[in-house]
């Protein structure tokens, strides 16, 4: 626990927190806290000499010999009183039920919990280890070993008695144990040994690195990380040994397993306890520090470091400096490091205190985050493992960021996470409105308001209407448009929005959105006559949505004024709800308007305004002359004698050719585009449409004296009228432009008419000849006559069966019996079929009817 429950620390400890806190940006691996309840009442008056873990409870040795059963709340369960001294260790097996007792006193117990099993041995030294075999509570299994100036092992022979064997001796107190399995690890002055119990083999011995330092003061740290790899601290240095089991081809007389260090490395402090964590190292360190202001030593507050071991070094992942009571006058022999593997429990024990550390969880990690004012992250976390958190809520970590955001001025940002936070609970929707409200800060949440599931109360949108209403009109629309109607009582807003008309009538902005709110009130004939006013581009979608025509029928005139393409469109889609009497009578004072809409009732239906075609004759000649003589072409309704009069007066040339030309008196129309338009071509080509013979001698005739009209006719005539009758008219020594090239074109022509003629001709004779030999092959063929056919004759069937016969069959598939035949003429030996014959048919008609 980076920081503890109770300061008992000097002025230099206090100065050192504040740096390293302030440093500290990293979240910790690790969470703190002391073991109380009845740890507190025994270290009150009584210190901690050692303590053991089991997954089920806890055992704590203190220095006037007491060893307390607790449970993993510090309460306690059970007192022993072993010695009136120091307890030095306690061992429990794995089960828990039983535990071995050593003391200063040279007293050892080895006793079971819950049966009446009990070994008791004093002996003439302080005994510093114990430990008893894993699986004790096996018969087979009754060993333990302790440690003092020789390490011994116990064993209970058959007849229930315990014998004893020297495992080591000679090299200084046993000060360190630890069982795994087959292998007994421990330490003395000189190194680490393991025992293999099977073998009964020493395997190996790791002599220690810094001989400078006091075995007593500084002692070894063991722990095996599983049952082949056994983790040594000394000192400043670890090392990580794994047992590996030899070649058979390399024993010889050596043992049949042999330790190899896979990782050595050196720590910056003293190292007081060792446990690992999955693949790391957990390493409690005791820390020695100078004063800059007396240049003396004191004890710091310990370290407990999460590393990461590798080959000939070590990472560091985590270090948090814990703040125990009394550590100014612990030594590094006064701190031990016990662990539950079960749950990575790790417990810190020193005299006066009990601190245990935990792996921190999700609840630990969002704490983290919230204290750091991470909130996002903090979210995030908790919506990814909220199956796992105990102690949060999405929610309350979700209203805690948005009074962030709000607190630094991030007010849009704290309004965009109101979404997704908030989600449907209408109550804390409007009581993060109103809180919005309080700020001056409605514009920015009103984006992000619900308007569907759920509905807020009217009330609260009506408020933030009314906000954009005094400072925005645009926003104010942008709402108006974006929620639906039903959200807010539509009465309020009008008559709000009138309100501020009032003050500003012409205002675009409020009209438009008057109109849309009229429109959501079905007060449709005002909201269109606002859009009329307005000129806005919707107007047409009002009324075709909500069929509105029965307004329009006085305000087409308005329409037409604002868009007279959908206007008229409109119109002329809806005949069946406003006639085309009724519009043409609206439009009666403005003809322009009245052209355009007759123009598209003509050019959609040339007989729907037949009554109005006469009408529209000047409607064109005055505001739409280009369309006028399509217009004449079209139209079957339209009087020509008013039409000719009306083209005359206004001289329009074209038009009045046209009509001349459909009423009959092509001379004058001829006479007119040679006199007025002096257009050959035009000529030319009228003539060519009526295809009169006497039209092109009045052509002529006009023509023979003006050399440019007759290069035009000699260019055009020959496919009509022979030249000749051209060329002989033209009088000698007359100049003509472009005469020879003329010539050379009525030749040409002439040329291509000839070979067009014989072209045609070898065509003709090519597919007569191929459809004769065509017939030819057909009447060739041989045809099938069976029972069913008969003779056209006598009726019989054509083949009697019993007398001899002779039949005739022609090409028509007529047959006959000979004998049913008429002879043949002496004119003409060919036979006919007298059916076809009859009929006036030739050879082959009879196939055709029976195909039929």
């Amino acid at each position: 626990m980076a920081e503890a429950e109770e300061q008992e620390t000097g002025s230099l400890e206090e100065s050192t927190d504040e740096s390293e806190e302030e440093e500290s940006e990293e979240e910790p691996k690790l969470k703190y806290e002391r073991l109380s309840n009845g740890v507190t009442e025994i270290l009150q008056k009584d210190a901690a000499s050692c303590m053991t873990v089991h997954d089920k409870f806890l055992a704590l040795g203190t220095h006037y010999g007491k060893v307390y059963l607790l449970d993993v709340q510090g309460n306690i369960t059970q007192k022993f009183d072993v010695s009136p001294v120091k307890i030095n260790q306690i061992s429990l097996d794995e089960s828990g039920e039983h535990m071995g007792v050593c003391s200063e006193d040279g007293k050892v117990q080895v006793f079971g919990l819950y049966s009446g099993e009990e070994f008791h041995e004093t002996f003439d030294c302080p005994i510093k280890i114990i430990a008893v075999h894993p699986h004790f509570v096996r018969s087979s299994c009754k060993q333990f070993v302790t440690g003092g100036k020789k390490l011994l092992l116990f064993e209970r022979s058959w007849m229930n008695r315990w014998k004893s064997a020297v495992l080591h001796e000679g090299e200084g107190n046993i000060r360190s144990v630890k069982w795994r399995g087959h292998l007994i690890a421990w330490a003395n002055n000189m190194g680490v040994k393991i025992f293999d119990i099977i073998s009964k083999q020493r395997i190996t011995n790791v002599p220690r690195d810094d001989i400078s330092l006091r075995p007593d003061m500084y002692p070894c740290s063991l722990c095996w990380k599983d049952n082949v790899t056994l983790i040594i601290g000394w000192g400043t240095s670890v090392k990580v040994c794994s047992v590996k089991e030899r070649h058979a081809s390399e024993m010889r007389d050596l043992p049949s397993r042999y330790v190899e260090i896979v990782s050595q490395f050196e720590t910056e402090f003293y190292i007081s306890g060792l446990a690992p964590l999955c693949d790391q190292l957990v390493v409690l360190s005791y820390v020695k520090e100078i004063s800059e202001k007396t240049e003396r030593e004191y004890c710091a507050r310990p370290r407990l470091d999460i590393i990461q071991p590798l080959s000939e070094t070590c990472e560091e992942i985590s270090s948090d400096a814990l703040t125990v009571r009394g550590f100014q006058e612990n030594e590094c022999r006064d701190y031990h490091l016990e662990y539950s593997e079960g749950e990575s429990l790790f417990y810190i024990v020193s005299p006066r205190d009990v601190v245990v550390a935990k792996e921190r969880d999700q609840d630990d990690h969002i704490d983290w985050l919230l204290e750091k004012k991470k909130y996002e992250e903090a979210l995030m976390a908790a919506e990814i493992s909220q199956k796992n958190i105990k102690r949060h809520k999405i929610l309350d970590i979700g209203l805690a960021y948005i009074n962030h955001l709000v607190e630094r001025g991030d007010y849009d940002i704290a309004a965009r996470k109101c979404q997704k936070i908030l989600g449907k609970n209408a109550a804390l929707w409007e009581y993060e409105v109103y809180k919005f409200k309080e700020i001056g800060q409605l514009k920015a949440i009103s984006p992000y308001l619900p308007r569907g599931d759920p509905v807020l109360k009217p009330l609260i949108y009506e408020m933030i209407l009314h906000e954009f209403l005094e400072s925005d009109y645009e926003g104010f629309a942008t709402l108006i448009r974006e929620w639906p109607g039903d959200l807010y009582n539509n009465s309020v807003i009008v008559q709000a929005v009138r309100d501020h008309l009032k003050k500003d009538s012409q205002n675009k902005t409020l009209l438009k959105t008057l109109a849309e709110l009229y429109t959501y009130d079905k007060n449709y004939g005002n909201a269109l006559e606002i859009y009329l006013t307005l000129r806005h581009k919707d107007v047409f979608q009002l009324i075709h949505k909500h069929n509105l025509f029965s307004s329009i029928k006085d305000k087409i005139v308005l329409l037409m004024d604002f868009d007279s393409e959908k206007a008229v469109d409109m119109l002329l889609d809806n005949e069946d709800k406003i006639s085309i009497k009724k519009v043409v009578e609206e439009l009666e004072d403005r003809p322009e308007l009245q052209h355009v809409y007759l123009h598209k009732l003509f050019k959609r239906d040339h007989h729907k305004g037949q009554r109005y075609h006469e009408k529209q004759i000047s409607l064109y000649a005055e505001y739409d002359r280009p369309n006028l003589l399509p217009f004449l072409r079209d139209s079957t309704h339209c009087p020509l004698e008013k039409a000719l009069e009306i083209c005359q007066q206004r001289n329009f040339v074209e038009e009045t050719v046209y009509l001349l030309s459909r009423m009959g008196n092509s001379r004058s129309a001829l006479k007119m585009i040679m006199e007025e338009l002096h257009d050959v071509d035009k000529a030319i080509e009228f003539a060519k449409e009526q295809d009169d013979g006497e039209l092109w001698e009045d052509l002529i005739l006009y023509s023979i004296d003006k050399p440019p009209f007759i290069t035009g006719l000699l260019n055009n005539i020959g496919t009509h009228v022979d030249p000749i009758l051209l060329i002989h008219r033209i009088k000698e020594g007359m100049e003509i432009p472009n005469l020879r090239d003329s010539l050379v074109k009525i030749l040409q022509d002439y040329n291509l008419q000839i070979l067009l003629r014989e072209g045609c001709k070898k065509i003709l004779v090519a597919d007569s000849l191929s459809l004769l030999k065509k017939m030819h092959r057909t009447q060739m063929k041989g045809v099938l006559v069976d029972e069913e056919n008969i003779c056209e004759s006598c009726l019989s069937p054509i083949l009697p069966s019993a007398k001899p016969f002779s039949v005739v069959v022609f090409h028509c598939r007529h047959m006959f019996h000979k004998e049913c035949l008429p002879m043949p003429s002496m004119n003409s030996a060919a036979q006919f079929c007298n059916i076809c014959s009859a009929k006036n048919r030739g050879p082959g008609s009879a196939i055709l009817e029976m195909k039929k």
